[in-house]
């Protein structure tokens, strides 16, 4: 596809089968051109429950099993990811993380991160939440 000067990229919603977000009115993502934006990737079930509950790596685990399947929706992949933003509530977790980006991430380049300590997420029991940039080949 080729876009010219003047030309609007159209916008795409990115989904599941089992859309965690929508009932939020909030789209799991956005794909624009050969990039997709993620919303922030909770550790939820496709039900919307709270996985893990108490236990970082599990949360992790499925915040990032949940990113996984926007991407692969969307026509990308964790491999295909440039940039991600981590959110914590508790940044001594950054070794846990570490261990599991270089379990999903190993490819270098390495992706671009952010990790950043917040008093709290949208769900009190949520300890972690990831969105991320992929690049769509």
């Amino acid at each position: 596809m080729s876009v010219t000067q003047n030309t609007a990229v159209e916008r795409v919603r990115v989904s599941a089968e089992h859309d965690w977000y929508e009932s939020a009115g909030i789209s799991l993502g956005i794909r624009v051109g050969n990039l997709v934006f993620t919303s922030g990737q909770a550790p939820v079930d496709t039900q919307g429950a709270t996985v893990g509950v108490g236990d970082f790596e599990a949360q992790a685990r499925q915040a990032l099993a949940n990113l996984s399947t926007v991407l692969t929706n969307a026509g990308s992949s964790l491999a295909d990811t440039v940039k991600a933003t981590v959110f914590v509530t508790d940044i001594t977790q950054q070794d846990v993380f570490a261990r599991l980006r270089a379990e999903h991430f190993p490819d270098e380049p390495h992706l671009a991160e952010s990790f950043v300590e917040v008093s709290s997420l949208a769900d009190p029991e949520w300890m972690i939440e990831i969105e991320a940039i992929g690049l769509i080949r």
